[in-house]
């Protein structure tokens, strides 16, 4: 497995986030977190990236403990987390937006790198010299999974990626994420859209007060309808 997560709590004084969670990621794999609001989702995601601590419980990616490594080592090794907001920097261009998700690396191919974004998403090459600010919630978003990218990931974690997002956007980003898939980044992925989310995902979890209340294949969790109506909505 390339990530491994066994057993992890996270607690907030008298809070407890993250209750016992155990999940693992394969190579080349989409599996998705659901649960409602407050189930502890994007606190397990930061204490993977190692934004939050971890009060106990063990991550391992790659085969290494990671537990207790900072997060710049989890992003030299290869791990990202595309967070929920976006967290884009509006007062810089969108050029210098991207140059940031590369300050781990230190060899001569960034250049090339950022380049390959901007013929990925053409809307950003076009304003590569503009403040972010001028963007759009569509176009932010892809300015933050680029600014990811040039971190060269092999795991990528991303958080609620289509909040605010008008439909025609919301598939767009769907499709986005599964040509990053096919190109063999394995996914991470916690996302409000429960239907779009286990359709793309070969595999899910889904989380109560911070807790797993339920694991299985994307299929077996769209069609038990238990399921569905107590944790998953009703749009499954």
């Amino acid at each position: 497995m390339l990530l491994e997560v066994n057993a992890l709590n996270v607690r907030y004084g008298t809070n407890h986030a993250v209750s016992e969670v155990s999940l693992e990621v394969g190579a080349g794999e989409i599996v998705t977190v659901l649960g409602a609001n407050g189930a502890g989702k994007s606190s397990l995601l930061k204490a993977i990236m190692g934004a939050v601590p971890a009060t106990s419980g063990t991550i391992k990616f790659d085969g290494q403990d990671i537990t207790n490594k900072g997060s710049s080592s989890r992003v030299k090794s290869g791990l990202i987390l595309v967070p929920e907001g976006r967290q884009i920097f509006v007062s810089l261009t969108v050029e210098e937006n991207l140059l940031i998700g590369a300050y781990t690396r230190s060899d001569g191919d960034i250049n090339k790198d950022t380049e390959a974004v901007f013929d990925r998403f053409p809307n950003l090459a076009a304003r590569r010299d503009s403040p972010a600010a001028v963007l759009s919630g569509g176009e932010q978003q892809m300015l933050a999974i680029g600014r990811a990218l040039l971190s060269r990931p092999r795991l990528m974690m991303l958080d609620e990626p289509s909040l605010g997002l008008s439909p025609i956007l919301v598939a767009q980003l769907f499709g986005l994420i599964a040509e990053l898939n096919q190109d063999g980044l394995s996914i991470l992925l916690v996302e409000q859209n429960t239907h779009m989310a286990l359709k793309l995902s070969q595999r899910g979890y889904v989380l109560e007060l911070g807790a797993v209340r339920a694991t299985g294949s994307s299929d077996e969790l769209t069609n038990d309808p238990r399921l569905a109506e107590a944790y998953l909505g009703a749009a499954v």
